[in-house]
């Protein structure tokens, strides 16, 4: 639009004084957030400790998350080393009203869902892992991520049903629902929880089951950070041998073949030991994809996955192994330290038209975004038993809001470094998903309206369709367990 100089002149100054303006409101914010963070330092036993920006390396661990665009610099961090501290914490940030965030693994690919410019509440130090052999039951601390589980876990034999790859932090996975290796024959790992620690917004620390605060038990499950802190999980334990499987990279020229694989194992197989987690990338300009292939036992039966491995391949790396060694076959940690952006498709099942639209969106908007300086683009597909919700009762945990169908989530996952891409490239995995919505539609599968999976969707998806009809039900135990709404000056998904 064409100004006159008098125009632009008068824009000039009207802008010098916003932004100077926007500096006072900025300086007296991190003032504010300053005496916050020190009254915090203050009140908290010597079990907990406070960190603030510049050479303090704590505070740098504490803040940074697997994707950059999920880091934010916050006034100071919390390292809480006690649930009656955190309860402390919670008070005086409500009474404040202080932004907050509580990071546990730091896996979130949405900003803001685990970082402030408020305070950081970081919970590396519950860290422990609890086997109680007589109940089936560990005791999980919600600072650990999967790999720390899996390796307390493995000297007594047991696993729990937790997260597939490298690096993906309990807290998150868990409150929002969680898809495991073990989901065929277990179901989530919500539906696998016996108990909670969970630090309330006035202070109280409950010992939350279906026995006790039976509301909160169900809101918990799946219901995110909306009720208070959570420090440790109940999770059931199961028998643990060695599993086969690993990971196998598969060229361009041979994923029509991974299709067809993918359509008969998601149509045929009914092992529920046996899964797969074909994921098509678009990396340094070409197509590929990494293979996953996974059975809970030493040996895989003979057929489930002859398809899979007649394909030619370009490296290779499946066997009989340990349960860890395999969720750390696949590299992916490497995804990370970039810009991220993750969004989803819930649907039924795969069939040929929606393998190849999946293939062709990996195509189509790698080459396009590549140009616009994207790096990474890949899209999980996670072809589940369509009795995977039939594992516990309706209504028994708010995700997933309604378990009349088996809802498989589908992954679409950018990757970008520079934060002036950000709008073009969140732009896109919202069209991609769109156009994949319509696909899986078109193929006769009533998905329009089914819930998106909430460690999945991207942060403006609308809340209705993360918890369903599961949110009139969290409304009434959020006004119950937080009336003050304290637990609204942290982000996610807020009801």
């Amino acid at each position: 639009m064409r100004q006159s100089l008098a125009t632009a002149t008068c824009l000039a100054a009207i802008l010098v004084n916003a932004l100077s303006s926007a500096a006072e409101v900025v300086e007296a914010r991190d003032v504010s957030f300053q005496t916050v963070c020190q009254t915090i330092e203050k009140a908290v036993s010597s079990a907990s400790s406070v960190h603030y920006p510049g050479l303090d390396l704590t505070y740098i661990k504490d803040i940074s998350h697997w994707g950059t665009s999920s880091t934010d610099q916050a006034a100071c961090s919390v390292e809480p080393g006690t649930a009656a501290d955190i309860g402390i914490i919670l008070q005086i940030l409500g009474a404040n009203k202080t932004p907050f965030a509580v990071k546990g693994g730091g896996h979130t690919s949405n900003a803001g869902f685990s970082s402030t410019p408020g305070v950081q509440i970081a919970m590396y130090k519950f860290s422990s892992v609890t086997y109680h052999a007589d109940a089936n039951v560990a005791e999980v601390g919600a600072g650990l991520i999967w790999d720390d589980v899996y390796e307390a876990l493995a000297p007594h034999g047991v696993n729990i049903v937790g997260g597939r790859v490298s690096g993906v932090g309990v807290a998150g996975f868990t409150l929002g629902g969680g898809y495991s290796w073990k989901t065929n024959q277990y179901g989530l790992t919500v539906d696998n929880l016996t108990g909670f620690e969970v630090v309330l917004p006035n202070g109280t620390v409950a010992a939350v089951s279906k026995d006790s605060y039976s509301d909160l038990f169900f809101g918990l499950k799946g219901g995110f950070n909306n009720f208070g802190i959570v420090t440790k999980f109940n999770l059931t334990t199961y028998p643990q041998t060695q599993v086969w499987g690993g990971l196998i990279t598969i060229t361009e020229d041979q994923l029509d073949k991974v299709n067809d694989a993918t359509v008969k194992f998601s149509q045929t197989v009914t092992d529920p030991k046996a899964q797969v987690l074909p994921t098509y990338n678009f990396v340094l300009g070409q197509p590929g994809l990494s293979l996953l292939l996974f059975y809970d036992a030493p040996t895989a039966p003979a057929g489930i996955f002859d398809d899979y491995l007649a394909i030619p391949h370009f490296t290779e790396d499946v066997k009989t192994r340990d349960f860890l060694d395999l969720v750390q076959s696949f590299p992916a940690n490497i995804s990370g330290g970039q810009r991220v952006a993750f969004h989803t498709v819930s649907l039924l099942s795969y069939t040929d038209k929606i393998m190849d639209a999946i293939l062709n969106e990996t195509k189509f908007w790698g080459s396009r975004l590549s140009l616009e300086g994207g790096t990474f683009f890949s899209y999980d597909v996670e072809p589940f038993l369509s009795s995977l919700f039939s594992h516990a009762p309706e209504g028994s945990s708010a995700y997933p809001p309604s378990r009349a169908q088996g809802l498989l989530p589908l992954n679409i996952f950018f990757g970008w470094p520079f934060e002036i891409s950000d709008d073009i490239m969140q732009d896109a995995v919202r069209q991609s998903a769109a156009h994949l919505t319509q696909v899986v539609i078109d193929e006769g599968q009533d998905i329009a309206d089914a819930a998106l999976y909430g460690n999945y969707a991207i942060f403006d998806t609308p809340t209705e369709r993360v918890f369903g009809a599961s949110l009139p039900k969290l409304k009434e135990i959020k006004v119950k367990y937080d009336p003050e709404n304290v637990m609204g000056l942290t982000g996610g998904w807020k009801i």
